[in-house]
């Protein structure tokens, strides 16, 4: 029987970003394949008791800036704690790559050039002719797909995409579920490769 290990991450959340090659490193390993399935934090938080970056109180906005300090040298990751362009919308980039998914493309390197587009070279993932370039470069047809994005049909994709993450007990990213356990953030994929492994 196959291993799946469900994805659920925000192109605009930097423990999304952290994590998203560690992931396809252990799915490797163990034998498993991912499915990636791109939500947005607009629609699951308000929902689900979470807040927007602005609105978190001091304490926690300072605990999450040493952490994001901490983490890229562990990690060996490249990451700017303080991006230009953030926060910003990460609806289009999901409308994009669930939209290209539903065509049966593999979106992992697609989600991987946002979130370092965002994360590492300073670009506003939330505007149409970056993620036009960004698609673009990773072989996709980047106008088309952003036209097929704005579409009814994929703004409700999203919603039902979000949905399932609740449905699965999401309510932050990156979340991740291995045979029905879920996993909260990047510091926990060393669990999720154990329970791959049916040592958890």
């Amino acid at each position: 029987m196959s291993k799946v290990i469900t994805y659920y991450y925000s192109h605009v959340s930097p423990w999304s970003y952290l994590g998203h090659q560690h992931l396809a490193d252990i799915a490797a390993r163990q034998g498993a394949t991912i499915d990636y399935v791109p939500v947005s934090g607009a629609l699951i938080f308000p929902k689900t008791g979470g807040l927007p970056l602005p609105k978190r109180a001091p304490e926690r906005q300072a605990y999450r800036m040493v952490e994001l300090k901490r983490w890229p040298g562990l990690l060996g990751v490249p990451l700017n704690p303080e991006p230009k362009h953030f926060p910003a919308d990460d609806r289009p980039a999901a409308r994009m790559a669930l939209t290209a998914k539903a065509r049966g493309e593999d979106i992992a390197e697609f989600s991987l050039a946002v979130m370092r587009a965002c994360w590492v070279e300073e670009r506003n993932v939330g505007n149409s002719a970056t993620l036009i370039e960004i698609a673009n470069a990773v072989g996709l047809d980047g106008q088309k797909l952003l036209n097929d994005a704005g579409s009814d049909q994929a703004e409700k994709r999203l919603e039902e995409a979000c949905e399932r993450a609740m449905a699965d007990g999401c309510f932050g990213m990156p979340w991740y579920v291995v045979d029905g356990q879920p996993f909260w953030g990047q510091d926990r994929l060393d669990l999720v490769e154990k329970a791959l492994a049916g040592e958890l």
